[in-house]
This record gives structure tokens, C-alpha cells and sequence, in this order.
């Protein structure tokens, strides 16, 4: 009999093959979602890391030192911000008061020679008679930035500096938002002030308000001059004048340096624009302030050279100062005419390490710091490679420092990645802002750079554009690929830091940033939790690993030993970037120690992911992206560990043993 088919039995055959073919791709799919990660954590695979391999580079950029981590809160103390010529604009300072009741104006009247502007106050009414002044005086007021934060029980100092040909009669407060409240306040009585007087007085705050403002007012007739207004409260770092939130924030990274103070705020559009540190040390009444072109706002420079440096050790950071080589980003000195610049920075090196007896140390003893500062690192310029002086710029600036501190490192603004310098270097600075995939593919940027020319110091790296947003998910986990390869090739690699550090809420400049503020809040973006995972790389024991993936555009890893100072311990430490939208299961294999040496108790993984790459962090929540800790249950040599879609993943291996003391360094990273 000749077989037949029947339609049922056509449809059954079609479904016994849809089946068959629908396993052998899910078999397929399931071999992509796998990736098999080989660590090395033998002593011959070992090299260091360098103790400066992650860091942070403050610029003063998005108001993030005045109106930021410098704690002043008055706007434009000095009345210098409108100029030398005068009369002149006194922004943010408004009057209290009508025209027919006191003219406001700026002189160049001051008593400091640095500073001349001072403001004039003619007042026209008085306590009684027909033209007497309003119940709460008439003066001018001072909002800061964007608002003063003053807190109920805090104390703050204000300080001013005052002339009247009359006895003084005047109240200084700190007055709410809407104009009304009084949250501090004393009135100041002097018989002399013909001559310029310094009055100080301590305001404890009765009230609370984010937005407040300082006011100065008087009821008595007569014409007072007003200079250096000063509003600080005592609670800072130390005392040392730095925001305590933002400190802490910083803090917190255990940054390896601080690169300072910028950044283009150093060159200036304009050279007369440029950061000059001399005018920035000595008492903060004698500072002239300058405005940053580049930023297009005024700083009082109370967050001056001497600040910086404090800042780095308060820290416990390495200081690097990045200045001004005669090149602006629109005029530069002819390399004929550099010396005085070349003596400028040598000047600078002295009143960082110098005697407490030289001339410039002196200067840094008298404002408190006898003992020298621990400045190993300089920077020439700030990305001025190629333009026409920056060469024989260079030449003169390395030969004078080397000549006189043979021991500092000495950067170049010009790029040693693909190709050898032309001249003499320490280190070379390497700038990268580009988009998230980009970043995340640049992890293999210095697999082949020379191991045998300067190091590099990668001082500006971001995801900027579309993909970053105002600082989301995506940015942070293609930077961390990044940091990832950074770390891998630690040897060609000496410094990392992101850039900008910080952001005014009121004053994006820049866009996107690591911590976000205003005058009361503050928050981390994702791309600042990333850089907590980075935290115990410096001076760790990077270990080969090798990575074995369908999805290796998509992952990268990499594993170091370090040492908890909290609890005394020794973890091996893996972290892998999944860069990709699958899930994936990744096989471990760990060499190189003895069986059993990685305990499962106290071993945890650590995970940043959210359910959306374009989450951010926001004030209402500042951590709705931010790493998440877990026990590692099944922590071991061997071990398989399930990679969430886009999400940075650190396991930390609890060690028995101690961690290693390399003896072989320098060996290749595979890729």
C-alpha cells in the first residue's frame, strides 16, 4: 500500500519542526548570554597600581566653588565685580528704600590698594522728624547665590568693613525669602569710624530658610561706605571654609589627587581674564577677584591657591596645579617674552614648598600653614598642544622647574597615546568627551600605547550630549567600561578623573556633572556612585583576566586585591560592566589561589542598574540610581553570577589569606 500524507499530519510534521528550530536558536540565544571570565590572582600575575590612579579635577565651572564648596555666602563682596570704573554696577546687591530716601553709587574709595571699589550709602532720612526712615531702616541686600541657607541654631560670622564721618548706628540681619522674617540680627553702635573699621559679630539663627538674604540698614542720616562684606558660617571642614556636604561628597570618592583649579577657568578667553594665583593668597579682604570669560561669572577668589592646596590635604590627595603658560584661548606671550610668566610659576612652587623663611613661603606661613605643602605634580596649560607658543612655552617652563624641583612631575597638553612626544614629559594629558558608546568602547584606548614613553594622565573624561542627559544611567556605565580599561592598563595609565565635578542647579554651564547642589541639597549622580567602585583601586593589586564572550563589545572586566581598612580584610574584587540589554550568566574561574581561600561569608556583590538606561537623580530622589549591596552567596574559585541588562556589578571576594605583596610588576593585560 502507498503511503499517504495526511493535512493533520502536515501540520503535525510543521510543528515537530517549528520546535526543532526554535531550540536550536534558543540554544544559540543562550550561548550569547553567556561569557566565561578567567582570573589569574597568582603573585607572578600581579602588578601595582598606581596611588594615584583615580582622582578628582575640581574646575571653577557651574558655580562650583563660589556659590559651591567655598562656604561664602555673600555675592560680590567686595563691590568689584562691575569693574574699576565707577559708578558701577553692584549686582546681585540691591537697595532697600526709595529714591528720596538714600542714593546708592560705588567710589573708589576702599582702603585695600588691590581692591580700590567701595560702596557709598547716602541716606536722607533719619530716626524722627518729617523725613524719617521706614520702621525697618533703609540699606542694601544680598541674596547670594541664589539664596543664602540659613539654618535654625547655626552659627555664622559676618564680617564688613565700614567708614562714616558720623557715629554708627546700623543693624545687620539675615532676613527671609518673602522680605519679612528676621532669622538673626544685631545692631552695631560705634562712636569712631571716621577711618575704615572692620566689625565682625556672630549671628545664631533663629529661624530656618533656604533662600534668605543678608541685609545691612540704618535709620540715621549721613553717608557710610561699605567694603568686603563677608557672610560665612562657622560650621566648615575643619574651619577651613569648605561646604560640609560637599566636602564629604568628595571625601567620600578617597580621591588618589585633585586637579586644580581647572581646566579652560585657567587659560581665560582672554589672558586678562586668566587665573593669576598671586592675586588669589594673602587675606581675603586684599584679593581683587577676577572674572572668568570662559564661565562668564565673578569670583571673589576666596577659593584662591592657598584653598586648593588645603583642599588637597584636608583631602589627603596628591595637589595638581594646573596654570597658565602665557596662552589664553584667544591671545598668548611670545615664547621671547615668557620669562616673567616662567618666574611667576616658579614663585608659585615656593609658596607651596618652600621654607617658612623664603620669600613666598613666608606668604603661605602667615596664612596659617607653616609647614610646606606636599605639591609633586604640575600641569602647563590646559589643552593649548598645538596652538602656535605652546611648544617654546613648554621648553621654558619644563627646564626652569626641573632645574629648581627636579623631583615634580611635569604634564603636557599634548596627546602621547598614539604617538611619541616631541619633547620632554613626566606625563601627557588626555581630554575625552564623546558619547556613551563611543566611551564605553574606548576601554581598549591604551591596550597598545608604549609602556616605554610618560604615562597618562586622563584628567577630563565624560558622556556628554544626548546620551548623558543631566546624568543618567547610560552615561555612568559607559564611563565605567572606560575605567575599567583605564585600570587594566594601570601601567601606561598613572591618573583618572571625570570632569566637571560639580554643578550649581541654577548655573548649568555644563552639562552633565557628578554632583549636583544648590544652596541646601545635594545629590550624586550615577556617573558619581560609579566612582565609588573605584574607590580601593588606588594602590591595589591588579590581576590578569581574560574574558571569553560572544558579547565582548558588550562586557568588560577586570579584578584587583585590596585591603579593607574598616574591618582589617583582604578581598579580591571583580568588576564587570554588562554594556549590553540581555541578561547574562557569567561563568568565573578563579587561579591561582588555594581551595577554599575565599570565604562566603562577608562576600557581597554590589550592583548599579535601574530599570531604565535615561534614569537620573533627582533632589526629591537622589538615589534612585545608586549601587545596591547583597551577601554573595555561592562565592568561591568557581562560581556563576547573573549580570543584570546595563548595570555595573562588583563582587567583593572575602580572602582568607593575606593579599599579595607583588614582586613581578609591569606585565601585560590582555585584552
Amino acid at each position: 500500500m502507498e503511503a499517504t500524507c495526511s493535512p493533520c499530519g502536515l501540520l503535525l510534521f510543521f510543528f515537530i519542526g517549528l520546535y526543532a528550530s526554535f531550540q536550536c536558536c534558543a540554544t544559540k540565544i543562550d550561548a550569547n548570554q553567556t561569557a566565561w571570565l578567567f582570573v589569574n590572582a597568582s603573585q607572578m600575575s600581579a602588578t601595582k597600581i598606581p596611588q594615584t590612579m583615580f582622582g578628582i579635577s575640581f574646575e571653577e565651572i557651574n558655580h562650583s566653588g563660589a556659590g559651591g564648596l567655598w562656604a561664602e555666602l555673600v555675592n560680590n563682596r567686595g563691590f568689584e565685580a562691575g569693574g574699576q570704573n565707577t559708578p558701577s554696577n553692584i549686582d546681585p546687591w540691591s537697595i532697600l528704600g526709595e529714591e528720596s530716601l538714600l542714593i546708592v553709587s560705588t567710589e573708589r574709595a576702599s582702603c585695600f590698594d588691590r581692591n580700590e571699589v567701595a560702596l557709598r550709602m547716602e541716606v536722607f532720612c533719619d530716626k524722627d522728624g518729617d523725613n524719617s526712615c521706614p520702621a525697618g531702616g533703609v540699606g542694601v541686600y544680598n541674596p547670594g547665590f541664589w539664596g543664602m541657607n540659613i539654618e535654625q541654631g547655626q552659627t555664622y560670622k559676618v564680617i564688613f568693613y565700614v567708614r562714616s564721618l558720623n557715629p554708627l548706628e546700623m543693624s545687620v540681619s539675615f532676613i527671609g525669602s518673602n522680605g519679612l522674617q528676621t532669622l538673626a540680627t544685631a545692631d552695631i553702635v560705634e562712636a569712631d569710624v571716621s577711618n575704615w573699621t572692620k566689625v565682625e559679630v556672630l549671628l545664631e539663627a533663629k529661624g530656618t530658610d533656604h533662600s534668605s538674604r543678608l541685609q545691612l540698614t540704618t535709620t540715621k542720616k549721613g553717608v557710610i561706605w561699605l567694603d568686603q562684606v563677608s557672610a560665612m558660617p562657622l560650621d566648615t571642614h575643619k574651619g577651613h571654609g569648605f561646604r560640609n556636604d560637599l566636602f564629604n561628597m568628595i571625601a567620600d570618592l578617597k580621591p588618589g589627587f585633585i586637579r586644580f583649579p581647572g581646566g579652560s577657568f585657567v587659560e581665560g578667553e582672554w589672558l586678562v581674564n586668566a587665573f593669576r594665583w598671586k592675586e588669589t593668597v594673602g587675606p581675603w579682604e586684599e584679593r581683587p577677584g577676577h572674572f572668568g570669560d570662559v564661565w562668564k561669572y565673578w569670583t571673589d577668589d576666596g577659593l584662591g591657591y592657598f584653598e586648593y592646596l588645603q583642599l588637597a590635604e584636608d583631602l589627603g590627595a596628591v595637589p595638581v596645579w594646573v596654570f597658565n603658560n602665557g596662552i589664553s584661548q584667544n591671545d598668548q606671550v611670545d615664547t621671547s617674552i615668557i620669562l616673567p610668566f616662567v618666574q611667576n610659576i616658579l614663585d608659585s612652587i615656593e609658596f607651596a614648598r618652600g621654607d617658612a623663611a623664603s620669600t613666598w613661603g613666608s606668604v603661605r606661613a602667615a596664612m596659617g600653614h607653616p609647614e610646606p605643602f606636599d605639591l609633586k605634580y604640575v600641569a602647563i596649560g590646559n589643552q593649548d598642544c598645538g596652538r602656535k607658543n605652546y611648544h617654546g612655552n613648554y621648553l621654558k617652563f619644563y627646564t626652569a622647574i626641573k632645574s629648581a624641583y627636579p623631583d615634580i612631575k611635569i604634564i603636557s597638553n599634548c596627546d602621547g597615546s598614539s604617538q611619541q612626544l616631541d619633547h620632554p614629559a613626566d606625563l601627557y594629558d588626555f581630554h575625552v568627551y564623546t558619547n556613551a558608546k563611543s566611551m564605553f568602547s574606548m576601554a581598549h584606548n591604551f591596550d597598545h600605547t608604549s609602556r616605554s614613553g610618560p604615562k597618562a594622565f586622563v584628567s577630563e573624561y565624560a558622556v556628554t550630549g544626548k546620551d548623558a542627559g543631566r546624568g543618567n544611567l547610560l552615561k555612568a556605565l559607559a564611563e565605567a567600561g572606560f575605567l575599567i580599561g583605564l585600570e587594566r592598563n594601570s601601567d601606561a595609565v598613572e591618573m583618572a578623573s571625570n570632569a566637571p565635578l560639580f554643578v550649581n542647579a541654577n548655573d548649568r554651564r555644563f552639562n552633565a556633572d557628578a554632583i549636583v547642589f544648590d544652596s541646601s541639597q545635594i545629590y550624586g549622580t550615577p556617573s558619581y556612585w560609579m566612582q565609588h567602585f573605584f574607590r580601593e583601586s588606588n594602590g591595589a593589586i591588579l590581576h590578569n583576566s581574560t574574558l571569553q564572550a560572544n558579547l565582548s563589545n558588550s562586557l568588560i572586566a577586570s579584578a584587583i586585591s585590596w585591603p579593607n581598612a574598616k574591618d582589617n580584610k583582604n578581598y579580591l574584587r571583580i568588576k564587570v560592566v554588562n554594556f549590553g540589554s540581555n541578561r547574562v550568566t557569567l561563568k568565573i574561574s578563579i587561579d591561582g589561589l588555594e581551595k577554599n581561600k575565599i570565604q562566603k561569608t562577608g562576600s557581597a556583590k554590589t550592583i548599579l542598574t535601574s530599570s531604565n538606561v535615561t534614569d537620573e537623580n533627582t533632589f526629591n530622589g537622589p538615589k534612585k540610581v545608586a549601587p545596591v549591596t547583597s551577601p554573595l552567596e555561592n562565592a568561591g574559585n568557581k562560581m556563576n553570577v547573573i549580570l543584570a541588562p546595563y548595570s555595573l556589578n562588583s563582587l567583593d571576594l572575602l580572602r582568607n589569606s593575606n593579599i599579595l605583596q607583588v614582586t613581578v610588576s609591569n606585565s601585560a593585560q590582555e585584552a
